[in-house]
């Protein structure tokens, strides 16, 4: 990478961290993730190879350190001291964005296997019950990656893209951009129960108590900015 060839702090660390893709990796470290494989979940617009490159990158820079795993194959990686101090900052960029540039969304931006991962990681899994709950998810529009199933087991919860052969306790239907739009809290899930954009079939209890455990972001009380006031800067 060309750097900016200055002695600035601000420039100094931006030929750290300022390629693409770079702080997204950094978001999904500071979420906990540390498998190769989930990295691709949490980022699967990214590819292999270049995920690979930034990962090498950040351990070259000591933000991060790669440490085999014991008794597996591959290996995990780990904030060190330093990667852990860039905590304030990728929380500031995302109160950041969801205060000023949480406008319409594309369609190209409805990343459903982002969502997926963010449903898993924001599962409350203390307001189910105790033992294996398996819910399912069906989104009608998708042909690639339309069914998805959680394995919730006490505090753990597993992600499928294929049927693990499991009674399944709730099935929830609706279109990726709905549940985006409840994930970023700009649409109330009890609204969306009662008109139907999100259809849901089962047992009763997961029925009445969705809203109490279906996770969302943790940043959804930012209130919007106005959009005008960005026109007006750059005008």
């Amino acid at each position: 990478m060309a750097g900016y060839g200055q002695f600035c702090p601000m420039a100094k660390a931006s030929e750290l961290i300022g390629e693409k893709w770079t702080i997204l990796v950094l978001r999904e470290l500071m979420l906990g993730t540390t498998r190769f494989n989930e990295f691709q979940r949490g980022i699967s617009r990214m590819s292999p190879t270049l995920l690979t490159k930034r990962l090498r990158l950040l351990e070259q820079s000591g933000i991060i350190i790669r440490k085999k795993l014991s008794s597996q194959k591959g290996y995990e990686y780990r904030l060190t001291a330093a990667g852990k101090e860039l905590s304030p900052l990728i929380e500031t960029l995302s109160i950041w964005g969801m205060r000023w540039a949480r406008n319409q969304l594309s369609d190209n931006e409805l990343d459903v296997e982002f969502l997926m991962r963010e449903i898993q990681r924001r599962l409350k899994t203390d307001q189910l019950p105790d033992g294996e709950t398996i819910i399912c998810l069906t989104f009608q529009e998708l042909t690639k990656h339309k069914t998805w199933w959680l394995i919730v087991d006490n505090n753990d919860v597993d992600l499928c893209t294929e049927d693990p052969g499991k009674d399944v306790d709730i099935y929830i239907n609706s279109s990726v951009r709905t549940l985006v739009e409840v994930w970023e809290g700009d649409v109330d899930i009890r609204s969306a129960l009662r008109d139907g954009t999100i259809n849901v079939h089962g047992v009763s209890h997961l029925i009445n108590t969705m809203p109490d455990w279906f996770g969302v972001c943790i940043y959804k009380d930012v209130k919007r900015g106005d959009a005008k006031l960005l026109r007006e800067i750059a005008e």
